[in-house]
């Protein structure tokens, strides 16, 4: 491995469909020698979302983060440092699996729940099974993304970055989800 990709975006090509990777847009948190770990950023998960609302008065959006470990909760906080268990994403974001202290922060209004994103799961690669992926053209990396990743996105956001790519992206961008009905 010569390059990580920890930090960038991926695209998911629309050669992908039928599963959850079908249109995504997925962070990756980390990229080393033995793989990769990253969170689907578009893609809203209604049955743990309705399970959260046990915890709070009002409605939270899970997100399904990937097919690995779904039983396992991830936040991406925006702003302040509210656990000393988490990873950087950039000055402004950072995760972690805090659960416990991250309900109780914004119960108490330490963090607005605006600045917090839920995840159930998570995207996992083996060794070299990213750079591989990206070299046959399954993922299309953007470098230089400024997002806020704790907006509540859907697939609009894949539809938009595929446009701002413009070119060929453009194509993609306006094909039907079943790419056989084209």
């Amino acid at each position: 491995m010569n390059y990580s990709y920890k930090g960038k975006i991926l695209i998911s090509t629309p050669d992908i469909s039928g599963d959850i990777f079908s249109r995504s847009v997925v962070l990756v948190i980390d990229h080393n020698e033995s793989g990769a770990f990253g969170l689907i950023l578009n893609k809203k998960n209604s049955k743990m979302s309705n399970r959260f609302k046990n915890f709070f008065d009002f409605q939270i959006e899970v997100y399904d983060g990937g097919p690995v470990e779904n039983d396992k909760v991830f936040f991406i906080i925006k702003g302040k440092k509210v656990t000393e268990q988490y990873t950087d994403i950039t000055d402004e974001f950072y995760l972690t699996e805090d659960i416990e202290r991250i309900i109780n922060a914004v119960l108490q209004n330490e963090i607005s729940i605006q600045d917090v994103k839920i995840f159930s799961g998570y995207s996992g690669w083996s060794s070299l099974q990213l750079d591989n992926e990206i070299q046959q053209k399954v993922w299309t990396v953007v470098d230089v993304y400024n997002l806020d990743y704790t907006l509540p996105n859907d697939q609009t956001l894949w539809k938009s970055i595929m446009q701002n790519l413009g070119g060929e992206y453009l194509l993609w961008a306006n094909a039907p989800e079943d790419i056989s009905l084209n």
